[in-house]
């Protein structure tokens, strides 16, 4: 987990890495960003423990929040240093608010729009800010949900479909997608379930939040905000897992507890 402390008056703020299950945690230098950047605290954490103990903290600069990425700075655990780059950006993308960081194949992924118009992409830079790549995602209401599951980045995606025939109801899915090759910019679609079933049985409609990172199970959470549910997506089963506060909007990240002690080669706390 990378977090970040900020004191506005001294300076600026700090990015801490921990692992909660061993309690280690590890400061990090000052990045070198500008000072017209220092409202910009968008970063995410690149650390496969399967490939390396050494880790990445990406900080992507803005000159206010809201606006397009200028650059990003990269901290390698290997180096103990910052990196500064802003080449290979090819189109414009302003990062989506409390959006998830992916990291899979040297590739970190999150989500942003396009000039102001709600076109969501994928958003990929490589560990040296050399390679950018932008994915189009598929057309939704909302910006759904990105993880890592079975080794490739999934997206999924509630949303409904209208139907004109016959003056029937729209139809309510979601769909499951993934990057199966991490050399394309397209995601393929593996799963799709209707949902108005669900809804009729329960009453309640639901938004996706997460998915599962071993199996094409997703998550969802009630639009009120107070049940948290599994959908098995290839099976099409439902299945409640935890009764939440009443108009919960916390953001939710699925845990893989990691035993390994150090986080790098590096001093830590």
């Amino acid at each position: 987990m990378a977090y970040w402390n900020w004191n506005w008056e001294e300076d600026g703020f700090r990015f801490v890495v921990c692992n909660p299950v061993t309690g280690r945690w590890v400061e990090l230098p000052h990045s070198t960003r500008t000072p017209e950047n220092r409202f910009s605290c968008t970063a995410g954490l690149a650390f496969d423990p399967a490939v390396s103990s050494h880790f990445y903290v990406l900080h992507f600069e803005q000159i206010f929040l809201g606006s397009y990425i200028t650059a990003v700075n990269i901290y390698s655990s290997r180096t103990g240093a910052w990196s500064h780059s802003h080449r290979g950006m090819v189109e414009k993308v302003i990062l989506c608010s409390f959006s998830k960081y992916v990291f899979v194949c040297g590739m970190m992924y999150t989500v942003g729009s396009l000039n102001d118009k709600h076109e969501y992409v994928l958003l990929g830079v490589d560990m040296e800010g050399k390679v950018w790549k932008t994915i189009r995602m598929p057309n939704g209401p909302g910006i759904g949900a990105i993880g890592l599951s079975q080794g490739c980045l999934h997206y999924s995606v509630d949303s409904v479909v209208p139907i004109d025939d016959n003056n029937e109801s729209p139809v309510s899915e979601i769909t499951l997608w993934c990057l199966k090759d991490h050399d394309s910019k397209e995601l393929v679609l593996k799963h799709t379930a209707n949902t108005n079933k669900l809804v009729s049985m329960t009453g309640k409609k639901y938004r996706v939040v997460e998915i599962h990172p071993h199996c094409d199970t997703i998550f969802l959470v009630t639009c009120g905000g107070d049940t948290l549910v599994a959908y098995d997506m290839r099976h099409q089963k439902v299945g409640c897992i935890l009764n939440l506060e009443k108009d919960c909007i916390q953001k939710f990240l699925p845990y893989v507890p990691l035993f390994q002690k150090p986080l790098a080669e590096v001093d830590e706390q």
